[in-house]
C-alpha cells in the first residue's frame, strides 16, 4: 500500500507535466522500484494498462486515489499547536491529496479560540463533540512526547481511528486503530549512516 502511493504521487507529478501514458519500466525508474514489482502490485487490484502501450496516466491516478481511499475529502485534525503543528497546519500540500485540516487542539489557554492559517484551534475538551459533528476520522499528533499516550487515549475515545504520530513511538492502541509513526531524527539517522559510508 505504500508503494501505491509512492506511484499515485509520481503519476500526479507527471500528469501535472503533461504526460498522457508511461510505460510499467519508466513509471518503476521514476518511483525506484522493478518493473515486475510494480506490475504486480497493480496486478492486485485489477487489470492496468495494455502490453506496448503502457499506463493511461488520469485513469491511473483516478484508480489509485479509489484504492487508497482519497478520492474522497478527509477531515483530519492536528492535536498539538506547537512549533511542529502549527508547521503542519500551514503545509499546503494536504487538501490536494484530500486530506482538509478542520481543527487544531491544544491545552495551551493562550492558544484557544485563536486560527492557525485559518484553522481554529480548540481545547481539548472540545475534541469529542467535534470529531463527531465532523465527522473525523484522522488525527495528526504533534505533542510532548510525556503526553502521547493520554492524548492518545482521548482520540480513541472520541473516536479517532487513525493516526499520524509525529510525538513518541511505541503508541498503545486497541485493535481498529491505527498509528503511523513518523519518525524524523531516525530517518536522518539512516541518510547520515549512508552518506557517510560515502566518505573514506
Amino acid at each position: 500500500m505504500r508503494r501505491l502511493s509512492v506511484y499515485l504521487h509520481q503519476l500526479e507529478v507527471l500528469l501535472q507535466r503533461g504526460v498522457a501514458r508511461i510505460a510499467s519500466p519508466e513509471l518503476a525508474a521514476y518511483t525506484k522500484v522493478g518493473a515486475a514489482t510494480l506490475r504486480r502490485d497493480l496486478a492486485l487490484f485489477g487489470k492496468f494498462g495494455h502490453r506496448g502501450v503502457g499506463y493511461d496516466v488520469l485513469d491511473l491516478v483516478h484508480t489509485l486515489r479509489i484504492i487508497l481511499g482519497t478520492q474522497q475529502l478527509w477531515p483530519t485534525v492536528v492535536v498539538g499547536a506547537g512549533s511542529l503543528g502549527q508547521a503542519l497546519l500551514h503545509y499546503p500540500g494536504l487538501l490536494g491529496r484530500g486530506f482538509s485540516l478542520v481543527a487544531a487542539f491544544d491545552a495551551a489557554p493562550a492558544k484557544i479560540g485563536k486560527a492557525i492559517n485559518s484553522v481554529p484551534v480548540y481545547a481539548m475538551e472540545d475534541l469529542a463533540s467535534l470529531v463527531a459533528t465532523r465527522g473525523v476520522r484522522l488525527a495528526i499528533l504533534a505533542v510532548p512526547a510525556e503526553a502521547a499516550q493520554t492524548v492518545v487515549d482521548e482520540l480513541v475515545g472520541a473516536g479517532i481511528e487513525g493516526i499520524l504520530n509525529f510525538s513518541s513511538p511505541g503508541l498503545i492502541v486497541p485493535p481498529g486503530v491505527h498509528v503511523d509513526n513518523v519518525d524524523i531524527t531516525g530517518q536522518l539517522e539512516y541518510l547520515a549512516f549512508h552518506v557517510g559510508k560515502t566518505r573514506p
